[in-house]
Formats: C-alpha cells, sequence, structure tokens
C-alpha cells in the first residue's frame, strides 16, 4: 500500500511541476508585454489630448453648432452598450469585472425605461451574456491583447452606424482603465454623444480668446471630427484593456507559479513520509520474520 501511494504522489508531484514550467512562462511572457503596452499607451496619449481639445476649442467656438452632437438628449429611449474584455483567461477578475459592470449597466438602463444594445470586444463577453439571457448584436474578438487603430475604426464604425441614424441616442463604454502595474479600474463612460473631459480645458473657460475663424464651419468641422474623436476614444479604451489584461495576467501566473511551489513541497513531505513508513514496515517484517526462524529453532 506505500508503495502504491508513493507511486501516487510521485505522479502527482510530476504533474504540479509541469504545471508550474507553463504558468512561469505565461508570467514572463506577460510581464514582457507590460512594457510595450504601457509604450503604446504614452504614445497614443498625445493624439488623444489634441484630438479633445480641437473638439472643444471648435465647441467654444460655436456652442449653438454644438449642441446638436455634444449635447445628451433629455430622453434616451435606445442605447448601446460596448463592453471590453479579453479574448483569453488566467488572467485573475480582469474578465469578470468588466463584464458584471456591463451587466450592471445594463439593467440599470433598463430599470430607467431604456433598451440597451449589447456589443462586446473579446471572446470572453458573448458567451457570459448569451448565457445569462442577454442578446449580443455583434461581437468582435482576436485583437483584445494587441489592438491596432484599424480595430479600433471596425469597432467605431459598428456602433456610429445606428447612432448616426438614429436608432440610439446613447452609445455606453465599459473598459478597464490602466492607472498603473499595480492598479487597474473598471469604468463606465458615454462615447456619443461626445464628452470633453474637464482637463481639457479650463472650466471656468466660456469661450476663445481673440477672434479665431474656423474653415469649414463648425457644424461641419465637428461632424468631420466626431468620428476620428470616437475611433480615438475606443482605441485609447483598447489599449488600456490591453495593458491591464496583460497585468492581471502576470499577477495571476506569479501567484499560480507559487501555489505550485508550495503544493509540490507539500507533496514531497507526503511523499518522504509514506517512503519512511514503507521502509519502517519493511524492517519490522525482517526482524519479525527473523525473531520467528530463531524461535523455532
Amino acid at each position: 500500500m506505500a508503495g502504491g501511494q508513493e507511486r501516487v504522489l510521485r505522479g502527482r508531484i510530476k504533474s504540479v511541476k509541469a504545471t508550474r514550467k507553463i504558468t512561469k512562462a505565461m508570467e514572463l511572457i506577460a510581464a514582457s508585454q507590460i512594457a510595450r503596452s504601457q509604450a503604446r499607451i504614452a504614445a497614443n496619449r498625445p493624439y488623444r489630448q489634441g484630438m479633445q481639445r480641437i473638439i472643444a476649442e471648435a465647441a467654444l467656438g460655436d456652442p449653438a453648432a454644438a449642441r446638436k452632437l455634444l449635447a445628451t438628449p433629455d430622453t434616451v429611449e435606445n442605447a448601446i452598450v460596448l463592453v471590453i474584455c479579453g479574448d483569453r483567461g488566467l488572467s485573475g477578475a480582469y474578465n469578470s469585472s468588466a463584464l458584471r459592470a456591463g451587466e450592471r449597466l445594463v439593467n440599470s438602463l433598463r430599470a430607467q425605461g431604456t433598451k440597451s444594445q449589447i456589443f462586446t470586444v473579446g471572446k470572453k463577453a458573448a458567451p457570459y451574456y448569451r448565457f445569462r439571457g442577454f442578446t449580443v448584436t455583434e461581437s468582435f474578438s482576436g485583437f483584445s491583447d494587441k489592438p491596432t487603430f484599424a480595430d479600433a475604426r471596425i469597432v467605431a464604425d459598428a456602433i456610429a452606424a445606428p447612432f448616426i441614424a438614429g436608432d440610439v441616442q446613447q452609445v455606453m463604454l465599459v473598459s478597464t482603465r490602466f492607472i498603473s502595474a499595480g492598479q487597474q479600474v473598471v469604468e463606465s463612460a458615454q462615447l456619443l454623444p461626445l464628452t470633453m473631459p474637464e482637463d481639457v480645458l479650463p472650466v471656468q473657460t466660456t469661450g476663445l480668446k481673440g477672434y479665431t475663424e474656423f474653415e469649414p464651419e463648425v457644424e461641419q468641422l465637428l461632424a468631420e471630427l466626431a468620428p476620428k474623436a470616437l475611433e480615438s476614444e475606443i482605441f485609447s479604451a483598447l489599449l488600456e484593456g490591453a495593458a491591464s489584461f496583460h497585468t492581471s495576467q502576470q499577477r495571476a501566473m506569479a501567484a499560480a507559479t507559487d501555489n505550485a511551489d508550495e503544493l509540490a513541497q507539500n507533496l514531497t513531505r507526503v511523499m518522504n513520509r509514506a517512503r519512511q513508513d514503507s521502509i519502517t514496515t519493511e524492517i519490522m517484517e525482517i526482524v519479525g520474520g527473523a525473531e520467528a526462524l530463531r524461535s523455532g529453532k
């Protein structure tokens, strides 16, 4: 019995060590991707901020024309909820946090009398919502860990078409914001109509200083810039989501590697104890047999 237990434990230890090699490799790969993702976020930041500033200045130049594109309607009958998560798992709570936040937002809009269409980015999103009885209008996948601007343009075109046609009055985004390697936060934000953050222009600003002439007119200019601003916002969300995914995966795989080391040590102790018990039993059998032979003589 002890010998059989030792063989079973040896097999378990071998399996745990093989799993540890996989988790360690995934940890190192994720760690190497974090720096690249952070560099892409930093490289994209000037373009995003510049786009926000141009639209904000145009809006200040002609508030009446800007109100047509930038003002949120009083009543929202139909809305789109865009949820960004990952194509793969093994990343801690990264996927589940974004998916649950999207579900809460849809339920909140429904409670307010707003019908919602769900658009998703990442393979993990569509099955989650379909299993819970939600209808997913369109799903995108295959680029969540290394997004490109072309990917963001495809997503932007898909969600902008119903808004331009007047079928929906609001587009909401649920994604993970990358603050630092130690902090990522799931946020919900409005994509359409466009909203300008307070840090783009001072809050006290009521108009442009001096004389500014726009060519073409502000209304036409905003109509041209709005799709590009939408693409920029979605691309930024995809980049921050990718960085958050790699960071979460690196932490999860590091914890899995530590757990595998601890489990292998515990199983080794149990196996050594079983081997000692086996040796002790064999010695006792030998001594008992020798005593029986001696007493027989």
